[in-house]
Parts: C-alpha cells; sequence; structure tokens
C-alpha cells in the first residue's frame, strides 16, 4: 500500500529545556524508510540522538515541518505549530479536561487538525501499550534515594546514599544503576544510623511507573513487608541495614465513608465521592514516599496539608522525601504544588508556614516532582517508547483522515486513541466539551 501520509515529521521538544526525548528513534526510522515512508526530522542541538544518527538513518533534516502530513512528537505543542488538516500524535494531557491545555485543544480544533495521544492507546483490557512509565519510576526512585541522601547529610547523619546523584547526571542507566548497588551494599554492611532508620519506602499503586520505582528499589538489600506488617513495626527492635518496602493498593489508600460498608474495588471506581483517606495511619512509618498511582478529584487525596501539618507539630517525622511521580499540582499530593523542572528538582514544603524553599534545605518534608522525569533517561526511555510505538506507525501515516470516523480503518487501539478528528471531537472524547 502507498503511504497517503507519506511524509512523517518528528518534532524538536520545545516545552521544556532539559527535555531530550524523541518518540522514534533513528533505528526505527531507518526500518520504515526501508518499507516506503519517508520522514523530516526538524533540527535539535539538545535532542539525545543526534541530527546526523537521524540522517545517517535516511531522514531529512529540516528546520520546519510544513511538508510533514502526519507530525510526532512527545510533549504539548504550541498553539501556533499546528496547520490546516494535519495529524498530530503526542502526549495533549487533555483528557481530564486540563484548562492549562484547553486553548492548545481548541486551536487543534480551529485548524480541523486530528489528536491521537499516546496516553489513550489501549488493549481492549484497557490497558496501555505506550508509555514511558516505566522509565518515570526508575528515574523518580533515583531521584529520591538522592534527595532521601541529601537530606540525612544536611542533618548530619552519615549516610550510603550521600554518593547517588540526580538520574540525569548519569551517562545511562547502567552507571545509575551501578551508583545504587554501591549504595545497597554499604546499607547491607553499615545499616543507617539510628537517627534515621529504618528506610522504609511506600509506593502507592502496582503500574508501570511503581514497577519501575520499584526496580531500582529492588537494587538494595530489602524485604517487602504489607501495609499491616508496616503498622506492627518496632522501629526500635528493627534491623537498619535493609530497606522495608510496602506496596499500597487502592484498599490501603481510600475506605468507604460508611463505615458498614466493605471496600469494593467496582465500586471504588464508581463512586470515589463515597470514599474517604485511609492512607495517613502509615504515613509516619515511611521514610519515603513514592506516589506513583494515577489520580483526579474525584478521588480522595493521598497526602493533605492538613494531615502534614498535624504530623510535624508533633515533631520531627521519619518522613523525609516524597517522590511526587504521579506530580499534579495541587492532587493527590496536596502540597505538590507545581511540577519541577530538571535544573530545579526539589523543593522544602513547610507545613506548619505552608510555605515552599526551592533546594534541599528547610524545615518539612522535601518533595521531588519532576514532572518530565524519563528525560532524565532520554536514550533509554526514547527506545523503550519507540519499541513499542513502531508497530502502529504505517498505519497511522497510511490512513485517509477525509473519511468519516466510522469509516476509518486504524487500529482499534489507536483509534480509541482519536480524540479529535477532523477538528471535532470524537465519540469517547465528547465530554471534554464542557471543559472548552
Amino acid at each position: 500500500m502507498t503511504a497517503l501520509n507519506h511524509c512523517i515529521g518528528i518534532r524538536h521538544e520545545d516545552k521544556y529545556a532539559m527535555e531530550r526525548r524523541v518518540a522514534l528513534v533513528p533505528k526505527h526510522i531507518a526500518e520504515l524508510i526501508n518499507e516506503g515512508l519517508a520522514f523530516e526530522v526538524q533540527k535539535s542541538a539538545k535532542r539525545v540522538f543526534t541530527d546526523s544518527e537521524f540522517k545517517e538513518a535516511g531522514a531529512k533534516m529540516v528546520d520546519d515541518l510544513s511538508a510533514a502530513k502526519v507530525i510526532f512528537g512527545v510533549k504539548e505543542i504550541p498553539d501556533d505549530f499546528f496547520e490546516t488538516g494535519k495529524t498530530y500524535v503526542f502526549f495533549s494531557h487533555v483528557i481530564k479536561g486540563q484548562s492549562y491545555n484547553m486553548p492548545m485543544l481548541k486551536a487543534m480544533m480551529r485548524k480541523k487538525c486530528q489528536l491521537i495521544d499516546y496516553e489513550k492507546i489501549a488493549n481492549e483490557e484497557g490497558k496501555r501499550l505506550i508509555f514511558f512509565g516505566r522509565f518515570a519510576g526508575l528515574a523518580g526512585m533515583i531521584n529520591s534515594l538522592w534527595s532521601y541522601g541529601q537530606r540525612l547529610k544536611l542533618e548530619g547523619i552519615e549516610n550510603p546514599f550521600v554518593n547517588i546523584r540526580q538520574s540525569h547526571t548519569y551517562h545511562s542507566l547502567a552507571e545509575a544503576i551501578n551508583a545504587v548497588s554501591k549504595a545497597g551494599y554499604a546499607l547491607a554492611a553499615k545499616g543507617l544510623d539510628k537517627k534515621a532508620g529504618p528506610l522504609v519506602i511506600g509506593f502507592t499503586g502496582y503500574g508501570n511507573v511503581s514497577k519501575g520505582a520499584q526496580e531500582i528499589a529492588n537494587l538494595l538489600p530489602s524485604i517487602e513487608i504489607s501495609p499491616e506488617q508496616l503498622l506492627a513495626l518496632d522501629f526500635d527492635k528493627t534491623p537498619s541495614n535493609i530497606a522495608y518496602k510496602v506496596i499500597f493498593k487502592e484498599k490501603d489508600i481510600s475506605t468507604p465513608i460508611d463505615e458498614k460498608l466493605a471496600f469494593n474495588l467496582g465500586h471504588y471506581y464508581a463512586h470515589p465521592e463515597q470514599y474517604k483517606n485511609n492512607f495517613e495511619q502509615y504515613i509516619p512509618k515511611l521514610s519515603i514516599l513514592m506516589n506513583c498511582m494515577y489520580w483526579d478529584d474525584r478521588y480522595p487525596r493521598i497526602v493533605t496539608k492538613n494531615y502534614l501539618e498535624k504530623l510535624f507539630k508533633t515533631g520531627k517525622p521519619q518522613l523525609k522525601v516524597i517522590g511526587d511521580v504521579t506530580c499534579d499540582p495541587d492532587g493527590s499530593i496536596e502540597c505538590t504544588h507545581k511540577g519541577t523542572e530538571i535544573e530545579d528538582p526539589v523543593f522544602v514544603y513547610n507545613p506548619v508556614k505552608r510555605d515552599f524553599t526551592m533546594g534541599f534545605e528547610g524545615e518539612g518534608v522535601l518533595v521531588m516532582a519532576v514532572d518530565i522525569l524519563p528525560s532524565e533517561l532520554p536514550r533509554e526511555s526514547s527506545e523503550g517508547f519507540s519499541d513499542a510505538l513502531f508497530p502502529f506507525v504505517k498505519a497511522i501515516a497510511n490512513q485517509d483522515y477525509s473519511l468519516s470516523f466510522d469509516a476509518l480503518s486504524l487500529p482499534l487501539p489507536i483509534k480509541k486513541a482519536l480524540i479529535l478528528h477532523q477538528g471535532e471531537l470524537t465519540p469517547d472524547f465528547k465530554y471534554l466539551e464542557k471543559h472548552l
């Protein structure tokens, strides 16, 4: 079949200075060119794959993508970038009705564009097929251990995590893994100072992000305990030369408001307003909280400002670091007032004064909330993402988007992810009209 949209464009990412990822890597572009597609790649001095790597793969390097009919990116695109009738594939961050991206969605509608959102590409069971989540978890856990080491250092506590660095400073994931493993050997040999230990790491959720974070935590000498075992843990009698991992599921995080009812997962998803926070009981026993689960404002918050104020007024708690990988500003972790940038990744939230100080110093809890964590491991995360996207590229390029929505012959996971068709919201996304 001849490709209808034979010229595919690869965008230069411009939302963040440190965004170095790409949706399709040179290796896959070379294969697709051999199968009859053409690629134009917008020049970039910062992308982790160099312009020369794309050129060697057979792509044409360009300043603008005016010739391309289908354009692949990673993060949101400026409102003035869109061209009439073209198809754009990227993380749009509109599916929750995010107010800050509604102008972008309106711009796409005015230009009669197609929008395919990676976040909605899923199989029949609703399982996402194309994602950076594992790499967000990997980088988030590395950064949180780095943050933990720095906070203990400021308290005058020697610790094995002080030599871990921020994820993006390593040349590769393998180098970062080696650094965490070294810290793990030191932890096993010496243990943590009694003023800090034992190290207890809590993970909310059990999906790709959580699994990625756990991969890094598993490099430490560790055992997994249940939330119930955590509550029974006696810190004075607990060895400090291992890490204790606790994975929290929905039933641990929320409980029915009506105390006569038992937790029911299906009911929880259908009626989250009938549930309240059940998580606060665990927080005093955590050293690091890794927030790795999906959340929207229908659900109870996981950590509130009111609770943190109460906790910190009782003295200096065990909790040192919140690694908010989910990174919803003012969301499930209420004190995450903003997503942070790779260049300025952490802040200390003072629960009593309810203010923030960027960096490691200050009274309160440190929050690591980088909202483009996979870009701290740009080469590996791009390769993993491209592996998953590659099988769908030809179908996206070969589609005739002038047909009616019902007549489109896209693979079902892609069709389900088509938010806009000819500038109109598709049936599954009509709910966004109220946010526009």
